[in-house]
């Protein structure tokens, strides 16, 4: 524990990702407090656990004594009486993602897995295999991810593994969390219409997914599902390899020999036509196949033996 810590407010604190947060920041030393309107479990017991106060509902009282960095989460819109009061009393605030990357994503390789479907479930994966091969990554998930049986990690490692959400940032930025996370390579899963509170039309959620892809260094890769005309848009912005992956003749990973049982399934992987690997795993149905060897390819690019992936259920 740091002698003096500093002292960090979040406003919103209850959402999974703000949790996660709370508890990155409190492990690596600072003094964390948060509210929220009302907190119930999983949230509220989780923030117990790890001994963060947490006052319900919102009110300026929560600001005493002043805290050094409020974070306000992106659910939280002017109005709000805590917000108001930061506002007008000029404590310094940030996003969640702005505080992520100064803290935490600096100095690592950053692995970002977007898309609107399937995110969590690949992230889990990803970091899974990485923690199977010894690599001690660090991770933030959007879900408790039952391998691990949190829902964020930090190590000394030199990866962090993260779920790249393409929602809004906070009420003063309106762009997608992960443009904030200059990823060194991406695993895209599908590009879809969502979030319609935030995006008119599809052509503004490909616009983001766009910028993203714009973001990755030539030395970096992307991995990217193998079908969807809105997914081909997004990688035209591509300056780094491009691997796609599903069952297509243009996949670079290709899926084949898909077996869906009752207690298990297998399928084999192709890579560049020629047999890679043979998987199995308890899980059922094939968007899991998919995310799994989304998360293999990636985890191959990076030096991991498909021994050691297929050793990561």
């Amino acid at each position: 524990m740091k002698a003096n810590p500093k002292h960090i407010h979040l406003i919103g604190i209850c959402g999974t990702a703000m949790a996660s947060l709370a508890g990155m920041l409190k492990q690596r030393g600072f003094r964390v407090t948060g509210s929220d309107a009302a907190a119930y479990p999983p949230m509220s017991t989780f923030l117990e656990s790890l001994s963060i106060p947490l006052a319900q509902p919102f009110a300026e009282a929560n600001l005493t004594p002043r805290p050094d960095l409020v974070v306000v989460g992106n659910a939280i819109s002017r109005g709000n009486v805590e917000l108001e009061q930061v506002l007008d009393e000029r404590i310094p605030f940030c996003s969640l993602p702005q505080i992520l990357h100064d803290e935490f994503l600096v100095g690592k390789e950053v692995l970002v897995v977007a898309g609107t479907h399937g995110k969590t479930t690949t992230t889990s994966m990803l970091a899974w295999i990485f923690q199977v091969a010894d690599l001690r990554p660090s991770f933030l998930i959007g879900g408790i991810a039952e391998n691990f049986g949190s829902s964020f990690g930090l190590s000394d490692g030199r990866y962090f593994v993260l779920e790249g959400d393409e929602y809004d940032t906070a009420f003063f930025d309106k762009g997608p969390k992960f443009l904030h996370y200059f990823p060194d390579a991406v695993i895209l899963t599908s590009v879809e219409f969502d979030h319609a509170d935030i995006y008119k039309d599809l052509d503004a959620v490909e616009t983001a997914f766009k910028r993203l892809i714009n973001l990755i260094p030539r030395r970096g890769r992307v991995i990217a599902f193998d079908t969807g005309e809105s997914i081909d848009r997004c990688l035209e912005r591509a300056r780094c390899p491009v691997e796609r992956y599903g069952s297509s003749d243009r996949a670079t990973w290709r899926i084949t020999n898909l077996k869906l049982d009752a207690d298990r399934t297998s399928w084999t992987v192709l890579c560049e036509g020629r047999p890679w690997g043979e998987f199995e795993f308890p899980l059922a149905g094939e968007y899991n196949v998919w995310n799994a060897t989304a998360a293999a390819a990636l985890a191959a690019g990076y030096g991991i033996s498909k021994q050691e992936i297929a050793a990561a259920p």
